[in-house]
């Protein structure tokens, strides 16, 4: 691409809100120059009105749920791959009530058969097809850059597609097409529950072993758009003696770690039956934990687990969003941070896509759970939604920050909507993390490419229709 200016009507650098701000994109994507205090925009620059934020990073996703959206609300919502499925006891205790007519007909058992159905459907294509809809839906929340916590790897049944990678190359091609960044993390799914085989749905999850899953994934390429992460989906889904073939992998390639952690107590209990010890103790006694890691979730924590993360300096990345939709809880964010874990944000199972809400959500949660207000300030939920999740992705100090030599990620938000009108531009932050909403984005720039433009994406023409019809495609009749 060729070098591009930018003039920012505000922008938040170095942690303080600064006006007239002219930002110089590189040819190599790169920023050259940030100049404060120019009052009026340079020729040919492109201005953006509002404040713009370095690009906000969503550092958990899995994009086949968005087909979900809306669909099992009736069904009572859940995480499919995190949110209920821990462990043989909690499945044998949800057959038993549903066969004996006590349980609820509206729960996360019959919401996983409707996430199975959609799984099932999926090809290499229409993968490709979904995820290119909801990554330019993010683009359009203005998320530069994306975690998918990618675990459906094989056709269904099982069978190994010509390209054992290709589902995972959909995923990468199709974040490049709606022109955001994308750190594919790689799960290893091998069993259903401790010491249970992988159901039939599940079968196109796993590789086998966790040998098989490093050499299939040793094929993935990165490149400038992209980095290849590794994931244990949850200490059910691999077994013990597995766990460090997994972190190994990422250990040899310096490559992000990422593990669904104690979102639910059945899992806690589950994993005390099988072993002896938390989810969290069975991590640090195989090696998995450390400053490349990040645990998902963390919802149900002892306090000797949380000093166990925090020693580590493992990061935490709280879905606030689906934690709620889920009814999972409030996760010790608070705690974590004070013992030394890194918080970063993710929109989990899309109920929706907006990380200025995760942000403020994990605020407000906390404020319901202790009845105190000011846990942490806007500054420090911006570095959570920006810095702090660019690095749990494994891009470092690369991205997450407008200055000179980072990536040139950008995200402007509006100050001149029905929701953020009002207060002064100095309170911008404020302003952007406590009122406005995903609907309040009006420029996204990757890499100095103005990828939406005034709230319309400039790759991937009528967004909602691409994702309607990528969903129905789906559902089916």
């Amino acid at each position: 691409m060729t070098a591009q200016t930018y003039w920012a009507e505000h922008a938040w650098v170095n942690g303080s809100v600064r006006s007239d701000v002219v930002i110089v994109a590189a040819a190599n994507g790169r920023i050259a120059a940030v100049v404060p205090g120019s009052p009026r925009p340079p020729a040919g620059s492109v201005t953006l009105r509002g404040l713009t934020l370095p690009g906000l990073a969503n550092a958990h996703s899995h994009a086949f749920h968005r087909a979900l959206r809306g669909v099992v609300q009736a069904d009572g919502g859940a995480d499919g791959e995190t949110g209920g499925e821990t462990g043989d006891g909690a499945n044998a205790q949800a057959d038993s009530d549903a066969d004996s007519g006590n349980g609820a007909p509206d729960s996360f058992w019959t919401w996983r058969e409707v996430m199975y159905g959609v799984a099932d459907r999926l090809t290499p294509d229409s993968y490709f097809e979904l995820a290119r809809a909801v990554y330019a839906e993010m683009a359009m929340a203005g998320i530069t850059c994306v975690g998918e916590f990618h675990y459906l790897h094989h056709a269904p049944g099982g069978a190994r597609y010509g390209n054992p990678n290709a589902m995972g190359e959909a995923l990468i091609a199709a974040a490049a097409e709606a022109g955001i960044r994308i750190t594919l993390l790689d799960t290893c799914y091998l069993s259903s529950g401790f010491g249970a085989e992988p159901n039939e749905h599940q079968l196109r999850f796993s590789d086998g072993t966790a040998e098989a899953w490093a050499e299939r994934v040793s094929g993935l390429k990165g490149d400038g758009n992209t980095r290849i992460g590794a994931a244990i989906h949850s200490v059910r889904a691999v077994p013990v003696d597995q766990l460090a073939t997994v972190s190994g992998w990422a250990d040899e390639h310096t490559a992000p770690l990422h593990v669904h952690l104690s979102e639910q107590t059945a899992e806690n209990d589950a994993c005390v039956e099988a072993h002896g010890f938390t989810p969290t103790r069975l991590l640090a006694d195989h090696g998995v934990l450390g400053p490349r890691t990040t645990a998902v979730h963390a919802t149900h924590l002892t306090p000797g687990d949380i000093r166990l993360l925090g020693h580590a300096s493992t990061g935490v990345c709280m879905c606030p969003t689906t934690e709620r939709d889920l009814a999972d809880g409030i996760g010790p964010a608070v705690e974590l941070q004070s013992a030394g874990s890194p918080l970063s944000l993710g929109s989990d199972s899309h109920a929706v896509i907006d990380i200025l809400e995760e942000a403020r959500a994990m605020e407000l949660d906390e404020r319901l759970r202790t009845r105190a207000r000011g846990h942490w300030t806007a500054a420090q939920l911006l570095r959570a939604a920006t810095a702090d999740g660019h690095a749990a992705l494994g891009w470092g100090a690369e991205a997450g920050r407008i200055e000179v030599g980072a990536l040139a990620d950008l995200t402007t938000i509006a100050l001149d909507s029905v929701r953020t009108a009002g207060p002064p531009p100095r309170l911008g932050a404020e302003t952007a993390v406590f009122a406005a909403t995903s609907a309040d984005v009006r420029h996204t720039v990757v890499g100095g490419r103005h990828v939406v433009r005034d709230g319309a994406h400039q790759l991937v023409p009528r967004v909602p229709q691409a994702l309607a019809e990528a969903i129905e495609a789906l559902h089916g009749p």
